[in-house]
C-alpha cells in the first residue's frame, strides 16, 4: 500500500506528534526530571554553575540544551517552556522519522514503515516521555547513528566520523548512550575488516572514532579544569553514581512489572513474528535492540522512561510484523494512542497541572531569603523567580533515603543549614513518599511546626495534598 506523495511521511508523523502531545503543551509540572532541567538551564543563564552552584548527576551537554531553550524563549518573551516542549517534539519527530527510514531500508513497505514510526510516538505517551525527558532528547542522536552505520556506506571513515560525533553529544545529554556507541563503533570495525582493511588502519580509524565520540565530554572536563571546578564536576558526573544506594529488589521488581506492562503488546507482536523473520537480513538492528536493552538491565533502574531508549530498534524491528498483520497492528497503535491519552489525563489530574501549580505560586508569595521545596514541584523555585536556598534543589536530592550519602555533603546538616536562613516559604507533599529520607523529613516537621503556618493544602488526585507553608515572622 502506497502513502499520497503530495503529503511527505514525515508531516504525517509531525501532525500527530502535535496532536498526541497537545496536552502537555503549557504545562510546567509534567515530569519531575524536566522541571529540573529546565530549572538549571534558567540558571545557567543567569550565572550559576552546574555541581556547584547547583546540582544534579546529568552530563553538562543536557543542561547546555536547556540553556539554550530558556535563550530561545527570552526572546520570543517567555521562560523557555514551550521553547523546551517544541523541541521534544523536533526531537520526537526526527526519532520518528529516523525509525520509518531504516525500516524501508530493511525492506519494509512505506505503510509498515509509517507505522513505526507512529507507534514510537504513541508510547513515548505509556512510558512518560510525553515531555522532555533526557532520552527523548538523545534517542534521535543515537537513531541518527544507528541509521548511517545501517547503510553501509562505502566511505567508512567519514560515515563513522559523522556517526560517532552524534553519539558523543548523545554522550553528553545522557552517559548511558555510550553503551550504543560503543556498539556501533565495534559495527564499524568489523565493516572495516569485511572490506580488507589492514588492521593499522582499522585501528587508527576505531582510535579517530572513539576520540570523536570522547570529544563533548574532554571539552566539558577541560571547561571545568580551567574554572578550578573539575573535583565538583567528577564527583557529581561518575563517583555519586555509585554512592546511591540502589532501589531494594522489590522496588525494582515492581517497576519492571510496570515497564513489562506498557510494553506486553508490542512483544507479543514481536514473538509473534520472530518465525517469520529474516533474521540475518535484520541481524543489525536486531543487535541494535540487544544493546540498547543490556543498557536498560546494567543501569538498574526500571521505570518506564528508562526504557525509552529501547523503543527505536524495537519498531524498527517490528515493521516486517506491522507488514504482516496490518488489522492487528493497527488495532494496537489506536489503543495504545487512546491509552496514552488517557494516562496523560490521568496525570495531570492526579499530580496537578498548570493551574496548581500558579495556585501554589500565588500562595508562596514574596520570598527574598528563598523558597524551599523539600517534597514537591522543582517548577516552583522558576515560576516563582526564588532564590535558591540550596545547591541541591532538586527535591529528590535531600528527601530520598538512597541519596543521604550520595551527594557528597551530610544531608543532614543541608537541610538545617537551609533552615537556618529562613527561608520564606517551605513546600512538602502529603502523604509523605515511602522511600524517604527520614532524618530530614523530621527535621522539616520540627521547623514546620515551630515557625510556619500552612498557607494552602491543594488536593491533587484521590490522596495527594499539596502543601504551602509561609513562615510566621
Amino acid at each position: 500500500m502506497s502513502l499520497p506523495r503530495r503529503f511527505p511521511p514525515v508531516l504525517w508523523l509531525l501532525l500527530a506528534a502535535a496532536i498526541l502531545r497537545a496536552q502537555t503543551f503549557g504545562n510546567p509540572v509534567i515530569e519531575f526530571d524536566e522541571q529540573y532541567y529546565l530549572l538549571v538551564g534558567e540558571r545557567m543563564l543567569d550565572g550559576a554553575l552546574p555541581y556547584v552552584d547547583i546540582w544534579d548527576r546529568k552530563p553538562i551537554g543536557l543542561f547546555s540544551l536547556f540553556a539554550a531553550f530558556v535563550w530561545i524563549g527570552r526572546l520570543f518573551g517567555g521562560d523557555g517552556l514551550l521553547a523546551s516542549q517544541i523541541g521534544g517534539l523536533i526531537a520526537v519527530v526526527a526519532t520518528a522519522e529516523l525509525i520509518r527510514r531504516m525500516a524501508l531500508r530493511s525492506g519494509s513497505d512505506g505503510l509498515a514503515a509509517l507505522m513505526g514510526g507512529l507507534a514510537y510516538i504513541i508510547w513515548l505517551n505509556l512510558a512518560q516521555g510525553e515531555g522532555t525527558q533526557a532520552s527523548v532528547l538523545y534517542t534521535p542522536l543515537v537513531a541518527g547513528a544507528a541509521f548511517i552505520v545501517q547503510r553501509e556506506s562505502p566511505h567508512l571513515a567519514r560515515d563513522g566520523a559523522l556517526a560517532m560525533v552524534l553519539v558523543g553529544l548523545a554522550i553528553q545529554l545522557k552517559y548511558t548512550a555510550g553503551l550504543e556507541g560503543l556498539f556501533l563503533g565495534l559495527w564499524l570495525i568489523v565493516l572495516g575488516q569485511r572490506r580488507g582493511r589492514s588492521n593499522t588502519q582499522v585501528l587508527s580509524g576505531a582510535a579517530a572514532w572513539a576520540l570523536l565520540a570522547l570529544l563533548p565530554t574532554l571539552v566539558a572536563l577541560t571547561i571545568y579544569w580551567r574554572l578550578d571546578a573539575l573535583d565538583a564536576f567528577l564527583f557529581a558526573n561518575f563517583h555519586s553514581q555509585f554512592l546511591r544506594v540502589p532501589d531494594e529488589l522489590s522496588v525494582m521488581v515492581e517497576d519492571l512489572l510496570g515497564s513489562a506492562a506498557i510494553m506486553l503488546l508490542p512483544i507479543m507482536l514481536l514473538l509473534a513474528s520472530l518465525r517469520r523473520q529474516n533474521l540475518r537480513k535484520r541481524l543489525f538492528e536486531w543487535q541494535w535492540l540487544t544493546v540498547a536493552l543490556v543498557a536498560i538491565l546494567i543501569v538498574g533502574a526500571y521505570s518506564p522512561h528508562y526504557f525509552i531508549p529501547l523503543f527505536a530498534p524495537l519498531f524498527v524491528v517490528l515493521a516486517p510484523a506491522f507488514e504482516r498483520w496490518r488489522r492487528l497492528s493497527a488495532a494496537m497503535l489506536a489503543l495504545g494512542a487512546v491509552a496514552g491519552q488517557y494516562l496523560l489525563y490521568h496525570y495531570e489530574e492526579s499530580k496537578g497541572g498548570r493551574a496548581e501549580a500558579l495556585a501554589m505560586v500565588e500562595a508562596i508569595g514574596e520570598a527574598p531569603y528563598c523558597l524551599y521545596v523539600h517534597d514537591g514541584f522543582p517548577a516552583l523555585y522558576r515560576l516563582s523567580g526564588s532564590c535558591l536556598p540550596t545547591p541541591f534543589a532538586f527535591p529528590g536530592s535531600l528527601n530520598m533515603a538512597n541519596e543521604a550519602d550520595a551527594l557528597g555533603v551530610d544531608s543532614r546538616r543541608e537541610v538545617e543549614r537551609i533552615f537556618a536562613a529562613r527561608p520564606d516559604a517551605v513546600v512538602t507533599d502529603l502523604p509523605a513518599y515511602n522511600r524517604g529520607n527520614r532524618v530530614t523529613r523530621s527535621i522539616v516537621q520540627r521547623e514546620l511546626a515551630e515557625h510556619y503556618e500552612l498557607a494552602l493544602r491543594l488536593q491533587t488526585g484521590a490522596d495527594r495534598y499539596r502543601l504551602v507553608y509561609r513562615r510566621r515572622d
